[in-house]
């Protein structure tokens, strides 16, 4: 089906006391149709605990989820295969994560290696910020190859009183990862060597209390997009891929101010083209839209929209185009489906959602 794309949603089905509830069923599969708007459930897995966050190949073919359990001292990393012909989910391996409540992850774009990142809480475990992992011929994890820890504090006493690794994300130009530490308030870069290890090549400092969770990249490969989540902030940054040091050009609120001490931002998304990014809001419940200067990288406010339930964890837009926005709504047990005006960049409620328990993550490929 020529509009159709592929729909894989992480929700969470064991409780922990940060998260409101658990209502979720693990791993799910939907297809979408961009056209008709229509979606339907194509598989499901309930043996896998809380898929916070996935990574999916391109082709859809494979599938890397974390599990992150309030009470482990280690998380882990699940790989699964989909299969589109017979509509299976097939499991494939785990690995420990070598740190706890684990947060993030990516495919690196040679495809070779999985990078994963773990914010960290409690004692006793192997409390590694970074880990790495390589593939076998099926797509099953190796052993962890490497892995990297970072050390400090922030001001923000309740929520940056170690390092808290919340996402890592690798460079445009490839070969760089960059971590988003939102206890330190900087953004770690590393070159990914071919064997796995993670050379240190620079940090760079956000506003004290900013709290990086997640980043979006220009496809022009030197602006990158900081999803703030403490400071409820979107700064735009300038990547010199060399050195792997980046420099703030601009810093704009996510929200209006009078909402700014009860939200705290989530995920990042850029359109396509590099116009526009999307960032969700929790709390004042919202998908913000920013304009992207394309010579400067300065932001500038386009609007806000209600997101369509409550707790906007994480974002999608559907491949080529990005002609629409997802939106997991975790405490409205909904994943919102916007329409995008691509020239505007403004987004229309359909009406449309996908109803799930605590969605987490969604994720869409063609």
């Amino acid at each position: 089906m020529r509009n159709a794309c592929l729909v894989f949603i992480g929700s969470l089905n064991r409780e922990a006391p940060y998260f409101q509830g658990a209502r979720g069923v693990g791993l799910s599969v939907y297809d979408f149709n961009e056209e008709t708007l229509e979606t339907r459930k194509l598989a499901e897995t309930n043996d896998i605990d809380n898929p916070t966050f996935l990574s999916v190949t391109p082709d859809g073919a494979r599938i890397y989820a974390n599990s992150e359990v309030f009470t482990w001292r280690e998380g882990t990393v699940s790989a699964y295969s989909f299969d589109r012909a017979t509509a299976t989910l097939s499991y494939l391996n785990k690995q420990p994560s070598l740190g706890s409540i684990t947060a993030h992850n990516t495919i690196t774009r040679d495809g070779t290696k999985l990078l994963v990142a773990n914010y960290g809480m409690g004692e006793g475990g192997p409390d590694r910020a970074v880990a790495v992992y390589g593939f076998d011929k099926n797509g099953a994890l190796s052993v962890p190859l490497a892995s990297v820890s970072h050390k400090g504090t922030g001001p923000n006493a309740a929520r940056q009183e170690r390092s808290h690794a919340h996402s890592v994300t690798e460079t445009i130009g490839g070969g760089t990862a960059v971590v988003a530490d939102l206890g330190i308030d900087r953004l770690v870069s590393y070159r990914i060597e071919p064997d796995g290890r993670l050379s240190k090549l620079a940090e760079s400092a956000l506003p004290p209390g900013a709290g990086p969770r997640h980043l979006a990249l220009h496809p022009n490969g030197r602006f990158v997009f900081v999803m703030n989540e403490l400071d409820s902030t979107i700064v735009s940054m300038a990547l010199d891929e060399t050195s792997g040091k980046l420099s703030i050009i601009d810093a704009r609120p996510a929200v209006p101010a009078e909402a700014r001490d009860s939200n705290h931002c989530a995920d990042i998304q850029i359109a396509p083209d590099g116009r526009f990014v999307y960032g969700s809001n929790r709390g004042h419940d919202s998908v913000v839209i920013m304009a992207v200067d394309q010579q400067t990288g300065v932001l500038k406010l386009v609007g806000y929209v209600p997101c369509g339930g409550a707790t906007p964890r994480n974002l999608a837009l559907t491949p080529s185009g990005g002609g629409h926005l997802f939106s997991a709504n975790q405490n409205a047990d909904r994943i919102s489906i916007f329409a995008r005006d691509v020239d505007s960049g403004t987004l229309i409620d359909t009406g449309r959602a996908i109803e799930i328990g605590t969605p987490m993550c969604v994720k869409i490929v063609r």
